[in-house]
């Protein structure tokens, strides 16, 4: 069990809330602290359990109808700063850039609103940005990150906490990262496949 990394801080964005309840219970007993956005932010405060909000970090509301929220440099600074780099190290120390140590991803339902008939409309704007964006920078950095990017994978995050504290491993982190990429692939042709269709 090499290279043990600490959750010390989570942003959570998730569409799905169910099935989150016992991650954040475990979680918040480890004292990770929370940051999210909207109505995931008001769905942990609604458990009892603080969080800080995205905004309060960025000092940017989210924007163009929801459209933008977590897509800033302090958010995706904060995941992809490699932490055994000096200059990484300094320059979020500079801008005042928060390690994110833990992203919790629950995507738009792309494919679900596909097969409710729904207006092209409603279906581009279940064309999730920022989560893919999340999962991808998690992913890429998982020497130092924990990405969950599903809520399939909420049980096997609570697993690992059960078994070792807020800790993880690199294999740990590394079956996080490529279980993300099979879902942003399978996202991206699920996608691909709508436009390719009409």
């Amino acid at each position: 069990m090499a290279d043990i990394k600490s959750i010390k801080r989570a942003l959570v964005s998730v569409f799905h809330k169910d099935g989150l309840d016992d991650l954040l219970c475990k979680l918040n007993e480890e004292g990770v602290k929370f940051l999210s956005t909207g109505g995931t932010q008001k769905f942990i405060e609604s458990l009892g359990y603080e969080c800080q909000t995205v905004e309060s970090v960025t000092t940017y509301p989210s924007i163009l109808g929801g459209r933008v929220k977590t897509l800033h440099p302090k958010v995706f600074g904060g995941i992809l700063g490699r932490r055994e780099e000096e200059g990484d190290r300094e320059q979020m120390a500079q801008y005042d850039i928060p390690e994110i140590d833990l992203v919790i991803v629950d995507l738009y339902p792309f494919e679900d609103t596909v097969k409710s008939g729904a207006s092209d409309a409603d279906i581009i704007e279940k064309i999730d940005i920022g989560g893919i964006s999340l999962i991808r920078a998690g992913a890429k950095n998982f020497r130092d990150v924990v990405i969950v990017p599903s809520k399939a994978e909420y049980g096997v995050l609570l697993d690992i906490l059960n078994k070792k504290g807020a800790q993880t491993d690199i294999d740990d982190r590394k079956m996080f990262a490529e279980r993300a990429f099979a879902v942003s692939s399978h996202y991206d042709t699920a996608i691909h496949e709508w436009f390719a269709e009409n």
